[in-house]
């Protein structure tokens, strides 16, 4: 059965933007994942083993005796740097490659009518990656910069950076310095729109986020004897617990798919501001116009 193709190339109002997001992950919610999966398959087993080790190195750092005293491991702190390093690095990489292969998932699927090319999706992402890496340099050190100034200046910050890989993708004459300043410039089309959505979006996120974490805080209380009213030295080396590492791992990977939701709604909110300043959609959709396949 064929899916309905959904059209991003139009202005939205709040309600109608929330309702395509989830509309358009509930029809390409197998393609979707799949691309992404296959595409940053090694980004995010690197990811899952680098964060494993790193759990367990760090929760092994101090060990708790059973008469309440610590001390220190006897682990190389050079160990401990490259494991931190090497955590951070393929955090890094897994990110930039689930929200590239997203975008451009989206960008095939809006130039093909619905139809995907994967090796498309594929070459893309590779083309694009260090742009998408200094592009996410500029972002974060915005963000950075802006949260020290002040907590109004992060609000304003927030919308631009929300939207600011969706130019990089969508815009491919734009550079990441180029999509960077567009962005500031593209929001104020519908400022307050896009900013609603994203604070309506991340409760969204966190909400679901903690309803998935009670499992493996009810293990770690657990382990730790809480629940018994009485704390279990032995509990204490739950970093260090394999179960506790692999639940940990799960509601990472959980997070990271949570995080296509916003990716998806920041390109409906591009288009829409796009929409109402370029008229992009419109003037294509005047031109199909009387066009009679024969």
């Amino acid at each position: 059965m064929t899916r309905p193709y959904i059209e991003f190339r139009k202005q939205r109002d709040f309600g109608l933007l929330l309702s395509d997001t989830f509309a358009f992950l509930r029809t390409e919610f197998k393609p979707f994942l799949k691309t992404i999966f296959t595409i940053s398959a090694p980004a995010l087993i690197l990811f899952v083993i680098s964060m494993a080790f790193y759990t367990y190195v760090v929760g092994d750092v101090f060990n708790i005796d059973t008469y309440g005293g610590t001390e220190l491991d006897s682990s190389n702190p050079i160990i401990i740097i490259l494991t931190a390093l090497i955590y951070i690095l393929s955090m890094v990489f897994a990110l930039i490659f689930v929200s590239s292969s997203s975008l451009h998932y989206i960008k095939s699927y809006i130039e093909n009518k619905g139809i995907v090319e994967v090796q498309d999706v594929r070459r893309n992402v590779s083309k694009t990656f260090w742009g998408y890496l200094g592009l996410g340099f500029l972002k974060y050190l915005s963000l950075f910069f802006a949260a020290v100034l002040c907590i109004l200046p992060v609000f304003y910050v927030m919308v631009p950076m929300f939207i600011v890989y969706c130019i990089y993708v969508f815009e491919s004459r734009r550079g990441a310095t180029d999509s960077f300043s567009y962005s500031f410039y593209l929001i104020n089309e519908d400022f307050w729109l896009a900013l609603g959505s994203m604070i309506v979006l991340f409760i969204i996120m966190y909400v679901l986020s903690l309803v998935f974490s009670i499992p493996t805080a009810i293990y770690t209380y657990a382990k730790m004897g809480i629940f018994s009213g009485e704390i279990d030295p032995a509990g204490m080396d739950i970093f260090t617990d394999p179960i506790y590492i692999l639940m940990n791992v799960i509601s990472t990977l959980f997070s990271i798919l949570l995080n296509l939701i916003t990716i998806v709604a920041s390109a409906f909110v591009y288009f829409h501001l796009n929409e109402k300043r370029n008229f992009t959609g419109t003037y294509e959709r005047i031109s199909n116009i009387g066009k009679i396949e024969e």
